[in-house]
């Protein structure tokens, strides 16, 4: 077996309808999935976005396994954007704050940075060349 594509990425937050709202307004679009909780408060929601329709979850933390961490770190997942610094800018002034500021990486056009929303959770973008070359090799067959 080996790995074809992330399917979902899911982040946790306390207040999934606030979350919900600052992902919609970041991201440009609404969620187009929501489930309730027992108490009828949004208990996860879900975005597709970007161009291969990926998945973002945002699950209410209390239903986090046990002993999940409660604070940012382990694995960042990096989306691709366009232009890293205006985003990087922009999660800023959304009340992100810096968890990884922008890092090249070699000569290659390899950048990455990283932000912790406001619900605690690290949010990485990049510039990768490689992106734009697999989507257009997409694209073409």
């Amino acid at each position: 077996m080996s790995l074809r594509g992330f399917a979902t990425l899911n982040i946790w937050a306390d207040d999934v309808a606030a979350a919900t709202a600052w992902y919609a307004d970041f991201l440009g679009v609404e969620a187009y999935f929501m489930r309730p909780g027992p108490d009828g408060r949004p208990a996860y929601t879900e975005f597709r976005i970007g161009d291969y329709q990926a998945e973002l979850g945002i699950i209410d933390r209390r239903y986090a396994p046990a002993g999940a961490a409660t604070g940012p770190g382990g694995v960042v997942m990096h989306w691709y954007v366009d232009d890293l610094d205006a985003t990087v800018e922009r999660l800023l002034a959304m009340g992100a704050t810096e968890y990884q500021p922008i890092t090249p990486h070699g000569d290659e056009g390899f950048i990455t940075a990283a932000v912790v929303d406001p619900f605690g959770n690290v949010l990485g973008v990049m510039k990768n060349p490689h992106y734009l070359d697999v989507l257009a090799s997409l694209k073409a067959t």
